[in-house]
This record gives structure tokens, C-alpha cells and sequence, in this order.
């Protein structure tokens, strides 16, 4: 198992690695929306979204492998009623990039770290 570390996601804030390489598949790490230059996190839910998933595939590209590689996603939301504003967020990104839609699940939890409101992590394969 090899460990992944990105210059262009956020350090890791506790005792875990951004992801792992198990050769035929990575696994990313949960993302936080906090901006890899900046350490800064936006407040709006939309551009949190944006920002986890453009962590998220920092870590996949670190492996080696691209946006089409992703076959699954898991969002963590605060609020399931910012669902619609997620999901659009979520949508543009996978569509900006001419990639298609990986599996999802969707689940709202009680806190996310920082209070962020929105946590994503991605599993891709070779």
C-alpha cells in the first residue's frame, strides 16, 4: 500500500494520510473545502462542494490517474436541505471536465470538521 500526499489538497489535520494507492484502486481521504494555498474555506455551500471535490481529485491526480478514473463518491453534508445546491455544484464539476457521473451515496451528519458543510472522498481504479 502506498500513501498519498498532494501538495494541492490540505495536509491532513489528524493522525491519517490523504489517501492510499492499492495499486489497482486509490481511496482518498475525506476532503474538507479548505483551499490547499490559502488554508481558507468558503462559506457558501456550493463553492464548499467545489472545494472538496477539486481536493479530492488532487489526490487522485497525485496517483497518477484523472477525473474519469473516479468510480465512487461519498458526500458528507451538514444539511441535507443545501441537497439541491450540493448536487448542482457536484453536477457542474463532473461536467465541466466531459466526465461521468461516478456512483454516489449522500448522507448528512450531525458536525464535520472546522464545521465545514460539505466532506467528500472518492475511490478511483487503473
Amino acid at each position: 500500500m502506498g500513501v498519498i500526499s498532494s501538495p494541492n489538497a490540505p495536509a491532513a489535520i489528524g493522525p491519517y494520510v490523504q489517501g492510499v494507492d492499492l495499486g489497482n484502486m486509490v481511496i482518498t481521504s475525506g476532503q474538507l473545502p479548505i483551499n490547499p494555498t490559502t488554508s481558507e474555506m468558503p462559506q457558501d455551500v456550493a463553492e464548499q462542494t467545489t472545494q472538496s471535490l477539486e481536493n479530492a481529485l488532487a489526490v487522485i491526480e497525485q496517483a497518477g490517474l484523472t477525473v474519469h478514473s473516479i468510480v465512487k463518491t461519498t458526500v458528507f453534508v451538514k444539511d441535507l436541505n443545501d441537497f439541491a445546491r450540493v448536487n448542482a455544484a457536484y453536477e457542474q464539476f463532473f461536467d465541466s471536465r466531459d466526465a461521468g457521473y461516478p456512483a454516489r451515496s449522500c448522507v448528512e451528519v450531525a458536525r464535520l470538521p472546522k464545521d465545514a458543510k460539505v466532506e467528500i472522498e472518492m475511490i478511483a481504479v487503473r
